[in-house]
């Protein structure tokens, strides 16, 4: 397989935050763990007794080994991952991509809509740290925001709907945060990884980023383009009234806790997620 042709941005460093819980994992259920790397959960599905499992985003720049760590520890050496399901291709979901291709040799899958950020086409917009909620917004100029190229490594999730290698999971398209970002459900259990669909802790607030302080709360202000659509995203996941999330940025969510959250944001969007003000803020949304 062609390598070589892989490559990060030329802006890729690691990022200057961490928070608590980095390096820890969390067995949500039996074949579902969500481990923390620095600002950012990767999660694992597939159960570790026949060590056929999935990985869900590729961590932080400079985290691969924390992510091999995880995995060997809950697989066993040498185990590797039948593929990786990429739930959008921001930085700090692609962060380590490149060397878990090269020493995995596996598939990556994404959104067709993702695919140009994937394959050094295209950038995403610049972070905006003029938006309204902390401290974490304002230092995003800091982070990686150039295109990753991953070759003929990246493929497109396929149009059924089906995830490959995580048997019951369906993808669903949440846009809004990027315009290729997808959640992945189990209707059997409504299991959900919801990446950045919404998260669990105020992402902008380097306190809450750092304590892991539990809030749920829409996208990331400073890289989330179109509040219209994400908008639309949360009110679908809430209709398939998950009983566990996996999201991207915080502690995993279940039970009334979840459900009452997240029907408080899907109702109260506007208010809740929408910054004040902020780049990405159209002044015609009704506040």
């Amino acid at each position: 397989m062609e390598k070589e042709n892989m490559s990060y941005g030329s802006d890729y460093k690691p990022i200057p935050a961490t928070s608590v819980t980095s390096g820890v994992g969390i067995e949500v259920l039996p074949d579902l763990y969500c481990g923390n790397v620095q600002i950012v959960n990767i999660a694992l599905a597939g159960n570790p007794a026949d060590k056929d499992f999935v990985l869900i985003d590729a961590g932080t720049p400079g985290s691969a080994d924390t992510i091999f760590s995880m995995v060997e520890e809950r697989f066993g050496a040498g185990s590797k991952p039948k593929a990786i399901i990429l739930t959008h291709g921001h930085f700090d979901h692609v962060g380590a991509i490149l060397e878990l291709v090269k020493k995995w040799d596996i598939p990556v899958y994404a959104h067709e809509a993702e695919i140009p950020f994937l394959t050094g086409k295209t950038s995403y917009p610049d972070p905006d740290p003029t938006v309204e909620g902390g401290m974490v917004a304002k230092m995003s100029p800091m982070f990686p925001n150039e295109p990753i190229n991953l070759g003929n490594h990246v493929h497109v999730l396929p149009a059924d709907g089906h995830v490959p290698g995580m048997q019951g999971f369906k993808w669903i398209h949440t846009p809004g945060h990027t315009p290729g970002h997808v959640s992945l459900f189990r209707e059997s259990d409504r299991a959900l990884i919801a990446g950045d669909a919404f998260v669990t802790v105020k992402q902008e607030s380097l306190y809450s980023v750092l304590t892991q302080e539990q809030e749920i709360s829409g996208p990331p202000r400073y890289l989330t383009p179109d509040w219209e659509a994400a908008k639309q995203s949360v009110k679908v996941l809430q209709q398939l009234k998950p009983s566990v999330a996996v999201t991207g940025h915080g502690l995993p969510m279940a039970g009334t806790e979840l459900e009452e959250n997240l029907e408080r944001l899907a109702d109260n969007f506007d208010e809740i997620a929408v910054p004040d003000y902020g780049r990405f803020v159209d002044k015609d949304m009704n506040h």
